[in-house]
């Protein structure tokens, strides 16, 4: 075997490489790094009308450097101890330079970072992001969503107040209800028999490593995105050089102008109103002899925890006998409410993508929007009176559009025509108004 020879040198007519480029030819040649980078970020061709519910993407990715960035220097002088960890926040708070902000901005890019994925993922359900060849796209966003839970269950813990206490006792105490298994798992999980040191070490350590796992995902996600390409707002493919556009400069320019809208409002919250998403509670020493009057999780988890709250005792009607108890079947609902998002793709079989040419489908797609939101009210509510009654509705409503609304709309909705081609509209729009 002949050995590869290197790359010809730069044509005389453009002068000779200075070092910079020499440089990066001689490492793309033995490890094509830069083409890389220039086919999938500057190449890469996207559908040419992607309008700003595409930029939540990669503000998600912004968003997740931003944690990890800070994570790390707030994991440089935080203490995993029960009897440390509380005044280890404080002294960042006080001690380390900008501490306090590295702190804000860590604790509210939680809610900024989930802010921006719920808006993703519904926007992928509006125009059925879910549907063939994106499936295997789609269950990894899913995937990214629960190591996301996971990841701010854990975090929301460390600060070891009366709230970080406390939801961690409630939640891991969820896990008792699954038959047989379920004392183990929770004295797995607290490392004993109750919440004490060994659960605080344990949910630092898995703190610290799950966005690095998240990073492995996402880059499973850009794969499987650039293998089929974006989705767009009408839902059909690409056919021709025509209804592509290079990445670089119109979607970085776009990106870059999301990004500078969603900083300004990232750092008003961070300047202005830092612990307004908050819980005062979590701001006193954790005690496990003084029950908080309310426990609540963060607000990004409050509509699955309306959904566990909602769910009453499955009993055969009339006699008495209970099936199930309310404890158990809430919490198959609540993370039913999540894994049910794997199934989609087989559960809206409709050749039409986009809720744009689904009349019906746009409409109950809106009331799923706003019952979620409703959803999340009930869970910073008490369940009883009307926020209980309004939770089982909800959680009626959010079962029944995945199971029973999908299924039929996809198979007796009349939809619209849809148009040859994604440059048809432009051009039709652009022939009627005369230019």
């Amino acid at each position: 075997m002949t050995a590869p020879s290197e790359p010809p040198p730069a044509s005389s007519t453009k002068g000779k490489p200075g070092i910079i480029e020499q440089a990066k030819d001689w490492i793309d040649y033995r490890m094509p790094i830069f083409t890389f980078m220039e086919h999938e970020l500057n190449e890469y061709p996207t559908p040419k009308n992607l309008n700003y519910w595409w930029n939540f993407g990669s503000l998600a990715g912004i968003v997740l450097v931003i944690m990890i960035v800070t994570g790390i220097v707030l994991a440089m002088n935080y203490t995993p101890h029960v009897d440390h960890a509380f005044d280890s926040v404080e002294r960042i708070m006080r001690d380390v330079n900008y501490g306090w902000l590295i702190r804000y901005v860590h604790m509210n890019g939680a809610s900024m970072f989930f802010l921006v994925v719920y808006i993703h993922i519904f926007r992928g359900l509006y125009f059925g992001s879910y549907k063939p060849p994106r499936e295997l796209l789609w269950w990894l966003g899913i995937v990214i969503l629960l190591l996301m839970m996971m990841t701010s269950f854990m975090g929301y813990v460390l600060p070891w107040g009366q709230m970080s206490f406390w939801g961690a006792t409630v939640i891991t105490n969820l896990f008792s209800a699954i038959p047989l298994i379920g004392d183990a798992i929770v004295t797995w999980l607290w490392g004993g028999f109750s919440v004490g040191n060994p659960t605080l070490q344990r949910f630092f350590s898995l703190h610290y490593l799950l966005p690095f796992v998240i990073i492995g995902v996402v880059f499973l996600h850009l794969w499987a995105l650039h293998t089929h390409g974006s989705n767009n707002p009408l839902g059909i493919d690409r056919k021709s050089a025509k209804d592509s556009i290079p990445f670089h400069p119109y979607y970085t320019i776009k990106d870059l102008y999301g990004l500078g809208v969603f900083l300004i409002f990232y750092m008003g919250i961070v300047f202005f109103a830092p612990n307004a998403l908050g819980e005062a509670e979590n701001y006193v020493p954790a005690n496990p002899l003084l029950t908080p009057l309310e426990i609540v999780p963060e607000w990004y988890l409050l509509p699955y925890y309306a959904i566990l709250r909602s769910v009453p005792d499955i009993a055969i009607p009339f006699t008495g006998i209970v099936l199930m108890e309310a404890k158990l079947a809430g919490v198959i609902a609540m993370f039913g409410s999540i894994l049910i998002l794997f199934a989609l793709p087989w559960l809206d079989w409709s050749p039409v993508r986009s809720a744009r040419f689904r009349p019906i489908t746009k409409q109950l797609f809106w009331i799923f929007v706003v019952v979620c939101v409703v959803l999340g009210w009930v869970g910073a509510n008490k369940p009883e009176g009307w926020p209980l009654i309004i939770g089982r509705i909800g959680t009626a409503y959010y079962f029944a559009y995945f199971l029973v609304l999908m299924p039929l709309l996809a198979k007796f909705e009349k939809t619209r025509p849809l148009p040859e081609s994604i440059s048809e509209p432009v051009l039709r729009d652009r022939g009627e108004s005369g230019e």
